[in-house]
Formats: structure tokens, C-alpha cells, sequence
């Protein structure tokens, strides 16, 4: 327990985070603001969605720039989820898979008359919290990709070398290094009758993954078991001579994921850990060369912040602007409001639910959507920007 007591007593102690964030909230924005420009001469890059009708949306238009951090906010069932998933990924996405331009001009969209600009887009993909993987044998190390350069580092080394150990050697989803008495998962299931299955350390490798011999070959003092035990804070430093892996650890350390291990099961992390280890995933295969600023990837966030700290809110907000200034597209649908506060451009649907939706209520900077009136979302972000204003 880091603190107890009432809000003012958290508010003092500084050991707890949630006091720290509740007394200082984050200033915004954390991020200058990138300008946006949609009309006229030197008009940036834009998606332009036409005639959507889909569910509650009332025959809407709606011009969201590339390049940017893009909110959609509005009320519960005002049709951001219409809007951004159904209409905008699932045509987007059946868009880019058309090889010919003959081929995208005869798709049938759903729920739209039309949408442009999507030729500066490389690729959509909606990066949700669901799980990275369903076994043990899946972990952040593997999904992250790079636990394929790790095992390469210990085939390397002259024990492995002398005894024959290839990369194979030192994985654990096949046979011939890994441990044979839980196949490679450190754990192992024991069925209850009644009761949930219960899954202990495996007696044999007590978790280590592999048997005896794969152990055996040492890379700086540490057994390929001993690696998948370090936590990400540690092998950053570990890893620091190979800047490959050093360089993905680093980018996990700063969304605050440095506590994981790198081996540990992919079905014990939470919805937010996922979704931020599958960021950084992305990030790390980002480029900065000329082809990529021109068609990069239009990433897609529906609430993003749900279950977060305040904490992990602010890391996951630096990760969307990483992603942005790396060339490419952002939307997020949301109903938090630093992360509103944070949008390049805002678009706030409504103003109410269901058939009183799914149209336009305000759309420019947040600073600017605030002042409308007839907005619920601009009622609240006025007091907020103003309570929070950076500097």
C-alpha cells in the first residue's frame, strides 16, 4: 500500500503516483500543436468520407487529416464507432488490399457514397486492446520481434558453436532445446473438477523453458532462461552493444512497460499492456526516409484510455505523438479528455445518441471546438483547457 486517506491526504504524499497526478494534472498540450490546413492552396493531405449514412449518420461529409493526431469525440452513441470503424477502417481497409485501380473503382463501399485521399495511406490497422497472444509460449519478447536476434546472439557464442547449437537450439516452440516436460511454456495446467484450472511452475525446468544443455551456453553470464526472466528496464542495458534490440527494449521502457519480463505469458498482461506493447511494436518498425513521410499508416484507436492510470494515459498520449511524427495517421475515438485536449484536430459528433446523431457538432483545434455551443463535449473541454493550459 502506497497511500490511504482521504484526496487531499494522496494529494501530499509523494510516494503515490495517483496523488502526484490528482495535485499536478498534465499541462496541455504536451505536444505543439501541428497545424492543419483543409482548404484552399497548400491544403494538407486529407481523407474525405462522402455521404455516410450508415446506422445514425445523416448523409455526412467529413474531411480528417493525414499526418496528424485525429480525436473523434462526441456522446455515447453519438456514431464515432459508425463513423471510424465501420465506415472509415472497413472501406479503407478493403481499399488498400485492391491491387488496380479498376479494382477500387468497382468496390461497393458500405454506409458511404464515396472516399478519397486514401492513396497517400500505405495501410490501416486498428490497434485494440485485445490479447497478443493466447499461449504462455507467447510473450513480449516474440511478439516484438526480437527474440529471433536473441537466439541468434547465443548460437553465436563458442559453447554454442562448439557443441553444434543452431538459432533452433534456443527456442522454445520447437523440440531439441526446450524443456520436453511442459513444451516450452514454463508452466504447466492442472484441471480442476470443479474449480478453474490452476497452472504451476513447471517441476522440471522450474519455469526456465529450457532443459539442462540449452542452459548451459552462457551470453554475458546470463542462460537463455535467465534472459526471458529479466525484466525490459534491465535488458535495455544488457542489449546496449546490439541497437536493434536495444533500441525496441528502449521504446518499451519509455511507454512504462519496464517492469515486464521479456518471457512473461502474453495471457497475464492487461488490455492496456497489450495495447502498448503492440504500439511499440509499430513504432519500431517505423522509418523516417522520404517514401515512408509520403505513404505512411493510418493507425485507429476506439478508446484506448479504458482501464488506464493517469500515468499510463500520459505514456500512451507521447506514444500516439511518436507515431505522428514518425509520417503517419492517427485517429482515436474518445471520451477522455487529455486526450482530446492533445488533438491536432478534433471532430465532435452528436449532439446526442442515436437518431439525435451522427452529425458534425464542432470540428477544428480543441481550443477552438470548446467555444461552440450545442456541443456536450465543448461544455466540459472549455474549463479543462483552461484549468490545464501548458506553461
Amino acid at each position: 500500500m502506497v497511500a490511504a486517506g482521504h484526496v487531499r491526504q494522496l494529494m501530499k504524499n509523494p510516494q503515490s503516483i495517483t496523488g502526484r497526478f490528482l495535485a499536478r494534472p498534465l499541462p496541455h498540450p504536451l505536444c505543439a500543436r501541428r497545424p492543419v490546413r483543409l482548404k484552399g492552396r497548400g491544403a494538407d493531405d486529407a481523407l474525405h468520407v462522402q455521404g455516410a449514412r450508415l446506422h445514425n449518420m445523416k448523409n455526412l461529409s467529413v474531411r480528417l487529416p493525414l499526418r496528424r493526431l485525429t480525436v473523434v469525440s462526441g456522446v455515447s452513441g453519438s456514431g464515432k464507432s459508425t463513423l471510424v470503424r465501420d465506415v472509415l477502417h472497413d472501406n479503407l481497409h478493403a481499399l488498400l488490399q485492391r491491387k488496380s485501380r479498376r479494382g477500387r473503382q468497382n468496390l461497393a463501399l458500405i454506409g458511404a457514397r464515396a472516399i478519397a485521399g486514401y492513396e497517400a495511406l500505405r495501410r490501416v490497422l486498428e490497434v485494440d486492446q485485445t490479447p497478443i497472444g493466447k499461449t504462455p509460449r507467447s510473450c513480449p519478447a516474440t511478439y516484438v520481434g526480437i527474440w529471433d536476434a536473441i537466439r541468434k546472439l547465443f548460437a553465436n557464442t563458442a559453447e554454442a558453436r562448439m557443441r553444434g547449437y543452431g538459432p533452433s537450439r534456443f527456442s522454445f516452440n520447437v523440440k531439441g532445446g526446450r524443456c520436453e516436460g511442459c513444451e516450452g511454456q514454463g508452466l504447466k495446467k492442472i484441471e480442476m473438477s470443479f474449480l478453474p484450472d490452476v497452472k504451476v511452475p513447471c517441476e522440471v525446468c522450474r519455469g526456465a523453458r529450457f532443459n539442462p544443455e540449452t542452459l548451459g551456453v552462457l551470453y554475458k553470464n546470463k542462460s537463455v532462461g535467465e534472459v526471458l526472466a529479466m525484466n525490459v528496464r534491465d535488458a535495455v542495458g544488457f542489449f546496449s552493444a546490439h541497437s536493434r534490440i536495444h533500441r525496441t527494449l528502449r521504446l518499451l521502457d519509455d511507454v512504462g512497460l519496464g517492469y515486464l519480463t521479456l518471457g512473461q505469458p502474453s495471457p497475464t498482461l492487461s488490455g492496456g499492456e497489450a495495447q502498448r506493447i503492440k504500439l511499440v511494436t509499430e513504432l519500431a518498425k517505423a522509418r523516417t526516409d522520404t517514401e515512408a513521410d509520403i505513404k505512411g499508416t493510418l493507425y485507429i484507436l476506439d478508446e484506448p484510455t479504458v482501464g488506464l492510470h493517469m500515468a499510463d494515459v500520459e505514456k500512451l498520449i507521447h506514444v500516439l505523438h511518436r507515431l505522428v511524427e514518425a509520417g503517419n495517421s492517427v485517429i482515436v475515438i474518445e471520451h477522455n479528455l487529455d486526450v482530446i485536449a492533445e488533438a491536432d484536430w478534433l471532430i465532435d459528433l452528436g449532439p446526442e445518441g442515436g437518431d439525435g446523431g451522427g452529425r458534425i457538432v464542432a470540428q477544428g483545434a480543441p481550443e477552438d471546438c470548446a467555444k461552440v455551443k450545442g456541443s456536450h463535449t465543448a461544455r466540459f473541454l472549455r474549463g479543462f483547457l483552461r484549468e490545464r493550459k501548458a506553461g
